[in-house]
């Protein structure tokens, strides 16, 4: 049968070959045999496709991290040719909807830009990978680590009314919230009311986010009592020891008033969650299917995937203090290769560990 496929002299010639090992033998009948008629093999498709994967690298810090990390697992891992460019979430959305480049954008926050997701989704030209975070909500209210410590019964905001008057003999305590023409300026202007504090606070908007985080800053240098806004994730919650109050559950019904400029009777609520995605263009997924899974399992946490060594406090390498963004991911990876093993999946951080913390932040092994 054999001598009927390949012909009896390239047989001979493969027997009376002594130096060749039996299992290069083997590898050459078998290329023969899948040779028959002329036609090779079709090399397999490259893993990462043609031409270099586009990753958006938004304006912020910790999209801007988390840009800078999946580019160097793809190219160290994969084999990629990597592109990283500016990105914003607008124009980013609005670029990935209509052209399908760029191919990533690993922090899309998706409820801010419905108008242009939706569309995309519906057209077939956008997928959300895998949530970028594990959490839902970014936004509260904080207070500083000493003034939690020397008041353990202040965990939530509706605890604020009792315990306010006793942090600084009577007068009013600053809340520290965000530039008036933000959209939380109006609803922290209305939670106050809500919660019963109208009396006991004195509203700060600062002009701007600098002068915000200077205004936190002094605040806690001084050891001042302050209750204040903020988001994660951010350096500035990982810069100084702070404490989010407990706001409830998140209401719609009650949420709404707060929201506008016009709310006679606010009612408590804690801030609106938010979708946050690791977002592909849909030919990711059908052009290479490989790269797509590595973004799928990027915050897939089953009961199969071990992680590489302890938590990892990848918020250090986020706040950073100046330093270049590229620095701190390949210091980041550096880490990550020293756990001893390769990494090649990133589990999605807590927002507060990529602000700062030490916090459930892994690289898990996920090939594939």
């Amino acid at each position: 049968m054999i001598f009927r496929l390949l012909g009896g002299a390239l047989l001979s010639s493969v027997l009376l070959a002594p130096a060749m090992p039996a299992v290069a033998q083997l590898t050459v009948l078998d290329q023969a045999q899948d040779n028959v008629g002329g036609v090779p093999a079709a090399p397999p498709p490259p893993v990462c496709g043609t031409q270099p994967l586009a990753i958006a690298r938004m304006s912020w810090p910790s999209a801007a991290l988390l840009a800078e990390i999946h580019a160097r697992v793809l190219a160290a891992q994969f084999g990629c040719q990597i592109r990283v460019i500016p990105g914003d979430l607008a124009a980013t959305g609005s670029s990935m909807g209509s052209t399908g480049q760029p191919a990533v954008a690993p922090e899309m926050w998706v409820n801010r830009i419905a108008e242009l997701w939706n569309p995309a989704i519906e057209a077939q030209m956008v997928q959300p990978a895998a949530p970028s975070y594990v959490e839902t909500n970014f936004e509260g209210w904080f207070i500083p680590d000493y003034v939690g410590t020397a008041h353990p019964e202040l965990t939530a905001a509706a605890g604020l009314a009792a315990a306010l008057p006793t942090l600084t003999g009577g007068s009013k305590v600053r809340f520290v919230s965000c530039p008036p023409d933000w959209a939380c300026a109006v609803i922290n202007r209305n939670l106050v009311r809500a919660y019963g504090l109208g009396n006991l606070v004195e509203i700060v908007e600062p002009a701007n986010r600098f002068e915000m985080d200077n205004l936190i800053g002094e605040a806690v240098s001084r050891r001042e009592a302050i209750v204040f806004y903020y988001w994660q994730p951010n350096a500035v919650l990982a810069q100084f020891g702070f404490r989010p109050l407990d706001m409830g559950e998140y209401d719609e019904a009650n949420a709404k008033c707060p929201a506008s400029l016009s709310c006679p009777t606010p009612a408590p609520s804690a801030f609106a969650p938010e979708t946050v995605v690791t977002a592909l263009a849909e030919w990711v997924f059908t052009d290479i299917p490989t790269i797509a899974g590595y973004f799928q399992r990027s915050a897939a946490f089953g009961r199969d995937e071990r992680p590489i060594g302890p938590a990892q406090p990848a918020g250090r390498y986020h706040r950073g203090r100046g330093r270049p963004v590229r620095r701190r991911a390949r210091r980041y990876l550096a880490q990550m290769g020293r756990d001893g093993r390769p990494v090649t999946g990133h589990l999605p951080c807590s927002a507060k560990a990529m602000g700062g913390a030490a916090d459930r932040c892994q690289t898990v092994i996920q090939a594939g």
